[in-house]
């Protein structure tokens, strides 16, 4: 959640910086910014060009701020603090902070476009406070779930697999195309790439682990290998086969897909 302030308004209380309807990235040389303020609010009228505006993304720890920036009222809420950069108000404890300074103002039928050079940025260590449809959401930056199954119960399916090997930048798996199959990762290492995302997995790890569950939405990254690679791979009919055949490992399963869920919820 991103929430803006000028140097008038915002420090007399919480509720005074709102929201932002849009917030990004324009440019890095030079550094700009572009914020969407709704006409109706007072800080749209404090805006012109030359003013500064701050921008603080806040940390997922941070609900109870978000809901009283949005104007929810509860005796619980917590009060913001802030820190005063270039004149200008941050939230303290966010995640990262920007300070920019408005070059240009465009009219936006009710909403009001300020474009800001940065003059100050800064940015610390946490995960960033998410809203999607309604609810607070939380990334996942493990998608692990045959891998987090107990050995002996894994080993058995992945004894089910065929052995495959690849060549050195030869593709093992790409965005898209039908998650049919879980691959262990033998010997060598593999390149993952996806937007957002590129690393590097070695020999023990299994990839595919989320398309071959849902193959219907295709796979969700590009795999590589780097190097000579050798893979064993279980098709997606094996696998609910083992499944049936043991309801311990099924059991299993459905015990770490429903801590990802929580993880969500």
């Amino acid at each position: 959640m991103v929430t803006v302030s000028s140097c008038c308004s915002g420090i007399r209380a919480a509720s005074g910086i709102p929201m932002t309807d849009a917030f990004m990235s324009v440019s890095l040389r030079p550094p700009l910014v572009l914020i969407s303020i709704d006409r109706r609010a007072k800080m749209g009228a404090m805006l012109h060009e030359g003013t500064r505006f701050g921008v603080s993304v806040l940390e997922a720890k941070q609900t109870g701020l978000s809901d009283r920036f949005a104007g929810r009222v509860a005796d619980d809420l917590p009060e913001a603090t802030f820190e005063i950069v270039h004149e200008t108000p941050l939230v303290e404890g966010a995640l990262a902070h920007l300070v920019a300074r408005v070059v240009r103002s465009y009219w936006g039928g009710d909403h009001s476009l300020f474009l800001g050079q940065v003059e100050f940025a800064r940015y610390g260590e946490g995960r960033p406070l998410l809203f999607h449809g309604g609810r607070y959401e939380r990334l996942i930056e493990d998608p692990h779930v045959f891998s987090l199954l107990p050995r002996e119960l894994l080993d058995p399916i992945m004894a089910l697999g065929e052995e495959r090997e690849y060549a050195d930048g030869q593709p093992i798996m790409q965005i898209g195309e039908a998650g049919s199959e879980l691959l262990l990762v033998v010997d060598g290492e593999v390149r993952v790439e996806r937007p957002g995302l590129s690393k590097r997995i070695g020999a023990g790890e299994l990839i595919g682990e989320i398309e071959v569950l849902d193959p219907g939405g295709g796979r969700i990254a590009d795999i590589h290998a780097v190097g000579p690679v050798r893979t064993v791979a279980v098709s997606r009919d094996r696998l609910l086969a083992a499944l049936e055949a043991d309801p311990r490992a099924a059991l299993a399963l459905i015990e770490v897909l429903a801590a990802r869920f929580r993880e969500t919820a």
